[in-house]
């Protein structure tokens, strides 16, 4: 199983799956109890512009991806063999795992998300897709047109896709000379925070005093972490690895190298919208690959036992 990260929230995300299951709203009121703030009406009224900013998008992505983990487990979904999360989805899936618990879950992730828009104001940073150059040609762009700044890749996605992140202006410039350069498509990522790079080492002291106040258990299913691609099961380690995942680049492709390794031919993606499911089909072709976020794709999953 994987999941989301930022980047995935939209309004009306779930809907359908709420009219059904309880635990949909049940699992966002629980969320609202910590935000102070009724999470599961933005999430189904927007604005997109507030639901859009990270403190806000982070606790909506993880509230979601633990409703449609509470359902598949409802309904008789089995445990699977491995876990991995695409940065802020990585506390989705130790929640799952058991070890954090999801109240704790959301104040971290709202706090992650605060801190991280304190480190770079609105305004200032930046994250673009770039697609269909190798990864050495955007990383010698990056290099090349960072000047005083910083740019550099804040994820490796797909076997043709990376991500970039930085300072706003420093993004614009590789944005102009990766397009030159030949690359398909370009886009920046509806994020207000430059993740995965840099500008984000200056909070990891913050982000550390205040994992360290929460308790992390050893994991029940196996994680494979963003920036390790290895499975800890020393909550310390697993404490260690999400400071340095603020600052460090997603290993995606890497994550999907690996559960292939592992034998893994079918993964299943718990959150809002199909990023993961699009970034894996792109890359593997072996893959069996299914977003579970409506009714139908969940019924599927369960009844034709994929896993």
């Amino acid at each position: 199983m994987m999941f989301p990260g930022q980047g995935s929230q939209m309004i009306g995300m779930l809907k359908q799956l709420a009219e059904i299951y309880s635990l949909v709203e049940g699992t966002f009121e629980e969320a609202a109890d910590v935000l102070k703030y009724d999470l599961w009406n933005l999430v189904q009224r927007g604005p997109i512009e507030e639901l859009s900013k990270t403190w806000r998008a982070q606790p909506a992505i993880l509230a979601a991806s633990i409703s449609i983990w509470r359902i598949w487990k409802q309904q008789g979904g089995k445990n699977p063999e491995l876990m991995a999360g695409h940065s802020l989805g990585e506390y989705s899936a130790l929640v799952c795992s058991g070890v954090i618990n999801f109240v704790d879950a959301i104040q971290l992730v709202e706090l992650r998300g605060r801190l991280m828009q304190e480190a770079v104001p609105i305004g200032c940073g930046a994250m673009a897709a770039i697609i269909g150059l190798d990864d050495n040609i955007v990383l010698s762009a990056c290099i090349q047109e960072k000047r005083d700044q910083i740019v550099s890749i804040s994820s490796f996605n797909a076997s043709d896709q990376v991500v970039i992140s930085g300072h706003k202006e420093a993004v614009q410039r590789v944005m102009i000379i990766c397009k030159k350069l030949g690359a398909k498509k370009i886009f920046l990522l509806p994020i207000s925070v430059p993740s995965h790079c840099e500008l984000m080492r200056s909070i990891a002291i913050k982000l550390a005093n205040n994992l360290n106040k929460v308790n992390f258990c050893v994991p029940k299913i196996p994680v494979v972490n963003n920036v390790d691609v290895y499975i800890e099961q020393n909550p310390i380690y697993i404490r260690r690895a999400l400071i340095r995942q603020l600052y460090q680049p997603v290993r995606w492709m890497d994550i999907l190298r690996y559960l292939i390794h592992q034998g893994v031919d079918v993964l299943l993606e718990l959150g809002p919208g199909k990023i993961l499911t699009s970034l894996a089909k792109r890359s593997f072709d072996s893959l069996f690959v299914l977003s579970i976020n409506n009714p139908e794709a969940l019924s599927k999953s369960i009844t034709h036992n994929y896993y």
